[in-house]
């Protein structure tokens, strides 16, 4: 088994022209708004030549991180679940797009159980193993209020950043439970402009991005 280190130096001895864009839908609804919206990212992504891969957090047997702290010595965790899968799938992506629907003012207990796990690219001085690998991240909500959890996003991105990653968006599709996401070909259509421009260096930082300014928008 690499540890992260090593499959971070494999991955640039190999090189390689095309970029990896990695997808990771956090719904226990594996064919909901938030799968939809991180696959129209990844699909235009795909559309500019970039390989994508795609994983709902729901489905795979990842266990929650217990305090062992040994990760934080060799940059490998030791419990053997498809998180192992997923930290490869990490290393290898130029860049990472995490949706997640709103559930109690916060994410999914299945995309939790993934960023504890996270915990594994610190190491002992909480320095991080990652090299700003770019994250866009993904949220719906039945709320139509766009800014009802904007605090719990932020905050969302900051522990990425400190994690490592370089947050370029925060998308967010609001009132999903009166107007799904499959009935909004502008959102769609803007996510996979996003997904476009993920190899870009302009991209904007850390803000919300409104796709949609209104849930009455022609559609």
């Amino acid at each position: 088994m690499f540890t992260l280190f090593e499959i971070l130096s494999l991955k640039c001895l190999n090189g390689g022209s095309s970029i990896k864009v990695l997808g990771l839908a956090g719904s226990p609804n594996i064919n909901g708004n938030t799968a939809k919206l991180v696959n129209a990212i990844l699909e235009g992504a795909a559309e500019n030549g970039a390989d994508k891969v795609v994983y709902n957090l729901a489905s795979l047997d990842i266990k929650g991180c217990d305090a062992c702290r040994r990760c934080q010595e060799s940059g490998c965790c030791l419990i053997d679940d498809d998180m192992q899968e997923i930290y490869e799938e990490i290393q290898t992506a130029d860049a990472v797009v995490l949706g997640s629907p709103v559930y109690m003012w916060q994410m999914t207990a299945q995309t939790k159980l993934f960023v504890d796990r996270l915990t594994a690219f610190l190491r002992p001085n909480f320095s991080s193993r990652l090299d700003h690998k770019k994250l866009i991240l993904v949220f719906s909500q039945g709320s139509p209020d766009r800014d009802a959890f904007k605090p719990y996003f932020e905050y969302t991105a900051d522990l990425f950043s400190y994690i490592g990653f370089d947050v370029l968006d925060i998308v967010i599709a609001a009132g999903t439970d009166k107007l799904e996401v499959s009935f909004r070909p502008y959102m769609l259509e803007k996510a996979r402009d996003l997904g476009k421009s993920i190899s870009a260096s302009n991209l904007p930082g850390p803000e919300c991005t409104r796709l949609e300014s209104s849930l009455t928008q022609s559609l």
